[in-house]
């Protein structure tokens, strides 16, 4: 069997806390095999990049990278954060392109490779995660490495235009053809990736997924919607509607419905459209008044970035002005939390929550939706509200779809969530649990490993 090589740009140590279902699904991979979990340390240097640290437990051996500042600036903040994450989002109009960034970008990656190149065999099956690190199987082909290599693209991929308005676009995205299999969360990624090879790279689409580079190259691409650990989700949730915290949740809502978002706080998750659309709910749907109570987690995420800080001052204000215009003395029409919950105590709210409201402006998949379903009590299910441009939308059929531009859409999505009949609660939750159990975080890495090993080298 075939040695699995992870490599990802930051590395689940043992004895950390592994918060994410993917952590747990690479490790189990890992062990089932034996194998190397490659990546940066978190350790920013005081003088130059390139230290390496060894770990090895559970037959898994763990090697990690050290980054100077000025190289964790460039690929990091820079080019992954500034430049390449709101490109992704469809957001160009935020895109910060420089090129000293985009070379260290390149140049981290050119690092990455010389360090792991001498840790591969040729039998190797050497899996790479995320934007992060779009040339490394380029460079680690420079390098003379001829083990299979496959890549899983865990945000939306853009239209082929967005892409080619980056400066020097085929350094990065035209590195893509050096893997053997490359995977999207959705179909609609795996097709415009399409068309940028097509458009902007001079290659061909032999049939779908089976492309051709312009030099001739032949590769792979297909989609692997991303999942959850649903068995541990499920039983999460039913012990934590036992806790304290939960109990003291339901407790303050004194007989009023939760809805709840649970979101990063970035401009993708489409949280100001989402304030503006439960304001519009309580306009509109004035019977409705005093009867649900909006619960808004949103950890802050990369506070150093101006555009995010300009967002966080944007939903303080919106949620000031909506609870200024709809609350009553024993009522807060909404809760907006700038902190993080353990991953129980979330599991808890989602499974006392009557909705969740999922309305991200583009998402990769979105777990949070999955994770709210399969929290729920069978008996007495929520509702699930969902962006219509997250990638979840293509597999949960017993959502309510929304476009979160049309507030007023939301909002009586919002209302026909709160009015929906026990029985349609069922219907829809079954259909949605049944995906989720059937091909969670564990069938989706089994996927993706088998069709990379089956590739030609």
């Amino acid at each position: 069997m075939s040695r699995l090589v992870v490599v990802s740009n930051r590395v689940a140590l043992p004895g950390a806390s592994q918060n994410g279902g993917l952590a747990t699904a690479l490790d189990a991979a890992l062990q089932e095999t034996g194998g190397l979990w490659f990546g940066w340390s978190g350790k920013v240097a005081r003088a130059h990049s390139g230290d390496m640290h060894r770990q090895d437990a559970d037959g898994i051996e763990y090697l990690t990278v050290d980054l100077s500042r000025e190289d964790y600036e460039g690929y990091y903040n820079g080019f992954s954060n500034r430049t390449l994450w709101p490109l992704l989002h469809f957001r160009l109009d935020l895109v910060d392109y420089n090129a000293l960034t985009q070379a260290a970008y390149r140049g981290v990656n050119a690092l990455f490779a010389e360090k792991l190149s001498k840790e591969l065999r040729d039998d190797d099956i050497v899996w790479v995660q995320d934007y992060h690190l779009f040339p490394l199987a380029q460079e680690l082909r420079k390098r003379g490495v001829g083990a299979r290599i496959g890549f899983f693209l865990h945000v939306p991929f853009p239209s082929a235009d967005i892409v080619a308005g980056l400066p020097h676009h085929e350094k990065t995205f035209g590195a893509l053809s050096s893997y053997d299999l490359v995977g999207f969360q959705t179909e609609r990624d795996l097709e415009r990736f399409q068309d940028y090879i097509r458009l902007f790279r001079g290659g061909q689409v032999a049939g779908q997924g089976d492309l051709r580079d312009h030099d001739g190259r032949r590769f792979t691409a297909a989609a692997f919607p991303i999942s959850i650990d649903a068995g541990v989700i499920e039983s999460l949730a039913e012990t934590a509607a036992r806790s304290a915290t939960t109990k003291r949740m339901q407790a303050s809502l004194n007989g009023r419905a939760l809805a709840i978002g649970v979101d990063r706080l970035d401009y993708s998750k489409g949280l100001p459209e989402r304030f503006r659309a439960i304001q519009r709910f309580f306009e509109r749907h004035t019977d409705q008044r005093g009867k649900l109570t909006y619960l808004q987690i949103a950890p802050v995420s990369r506070g150093g970035v101006a555009s995010y800080r300009t967002l966080r001052r944007e939903l303080e204000q919106y949620a000031g002005h909506i609870n200024g215009a709809h609350a009553e003395p024993d009522w807060t029409p909404l809760r907006y939390v700038n902190r993080t919950y353990p991953h129980p105590a979330l599991t808890g709210f989602y499974r006392l929550s009557r909705m969740a409201l999922v309305t991200p402006l583009r998402d990769g998949m979105n777990l949070v939706a999955k994770e709210y379903v399969a929290a729920q009590d069978a008996e007495d299910p929520g509702a699930l509200v969902l962006s219509i441009f997250a990638g979840a939308a293509r597999e949960l059929d017993g959502a309510l779809l929304v476009n979160p531009f049309d507030s007023d859409g939301v909002a009586d999505a919002i209302a026909a969530a709160m009015t929906m009949p026990l029985e349609a609660r069922r219907e829809r939750w079954q259909s949605m649990i049944t995906r989720i159990r059937e091909y969670d975080i564990h069938a989706w890495r089994k996927d993706f490993l088998s069709r990379l090993a089956a590739t030609r080298r």
